[in-house]
């Protein structure tokens, strides 16, 4: 297999070059005694290349520009790479920990990837031209990259409620609501031996049942046959109108609190077949702004997160300035 993205990636790079103008083989980059060649680049972006080539074909100037901004967004990756591996080569850190997460994610990816085999391992790496020796290496590089990284963009971050306050306020329109409603729904499938109109007789029946009392929850545990039938037909959460079927919501979003609406018919896209549901609003909420008490948990992990990715970007533009990083 990567013998095969090789041969499409030399075809789709060779492009470039002529494009560009420039030669495809060589070193792109020096970073201190490191060097990053064309074919790093070529090897990592193989596959977003060809779904832009797909997406807007070769020959388009859309296709050139996106081209041209995923190979330089993945060579600042590879010299970001390159600057933490030799920061971690100077011995400033701790290095007992590494063998042990190598082997964490060496287990992970050979059950993910691997169905838990040594020997697809071994047969895969050889059909790509790879030693088990290359493999773990990469694995290791990976583990010091990502811990160092993560090392550099955590420490202590305390967010103060000012400021969760502050983004809350600068930001109300990402914490609007539109009109929502709490639903449960029976739904009826038809089988496929079902004569037409089956399903709607049945909902008419039920209607009946719960006219005369019996709960909508105990009709919905007995006939309905989507996922929400062992929850009385709760959908768990409040929903948007947006995020509904229309037939569904245009029903659902003109019922009060404890009403329960006609039996909507809806189209199956799959079967074409006829699905019948019998809907009943719980709980109706109109449109607002959620309170900074229901988001809070949620701005603080933003503002952490962006706290975060600016100790790393200064972190790396320290190691940046004590490093030799040379493009060409």
């Amino acid at each position: 297999m990567r013998r095969i993205c090789i041969f499409v990636a030399g075809a789709i790079f060779a492009a470039v070059a002529a494009h560009a103008d420039d030669n495809l083989d060589g070193i792109i980059a020096v970073v201190n005694h490191s060097i990053i060649t064309k074919l790093q680049v070529q090897d990592a972006i193989i596959e977003s290349a060809q779904t832009l080539a797909n997406a807007y074909g070769r020959g388009s100037s859309n296709y050139w520009v996106k081209l041209r901004k995923l190979q330089e967004d993945q060579l600042q990756s590879l010299e970001r790479k390159e600057l933490i591996l030799s920061d971690f080569a100077k011995g400033e850190y701790t290095t007992n920990w590494v063998d042990d997460e190598v082997n964490k994610l060496l287990k992970q990816d050979l059950k993910e990837n691997f169905s838990g085999s040594e020997t697809k391992l071994t047969l895969t790496l050889q059909a790509e031209g790879r030693t088990k020796e290359e493999y773990r290496k990469e694995l290791r590089e990976k583990v010091i990259v990502d811990e160092l990284a993560q090392y550099h963009s955590t420490g202590k971050i305390i967010i103060s409620p000012a400021a969760i306050e502050k983004y809350y306020n600068d930001n109300l329109d990402d914490f609007k609501v539109e009109d929502q409603v709490k639903l449960r729904t029976i739904c009826l499938v038809p089988a496929a031996d079902d004569p037409p109109g089956a399903a709607k007789a049945l909902a008419a029946e039920i209607i009946q049942k719960m006219d005369s009392g019996v709960p909508f929850a105990d009709m919905a545990k007995v006939y309905s046959t989507d996922r929400f039938r062992s929850a009385g037909g709760d959908w768990g959460r409040w929903f948007e109108r947006k995020e509904m079927n229309p037939a569904l919501a245009d029903i659902a979003f003109s019922l009060k609190p404890g009403q329960r609406g006609p039996v909507v018919e809806v189209p199956d896209e799959r079967t074409k077949a006829t699905v019948c549901y019998l809907l009943m609003v719980d709980d109706v909420r109109p449109a607002h702004i959620t309170p900074l008490s229901e988001v809070q948990v949620a701005i603080d992990k933003v503002l952490k997160a962006q706290r975060g990715s600016m100790l790393l970007e200064q972190w790396i533009k320290r190691l940046q300035a004590k490093s030799h990083v040379e493009n060409f």
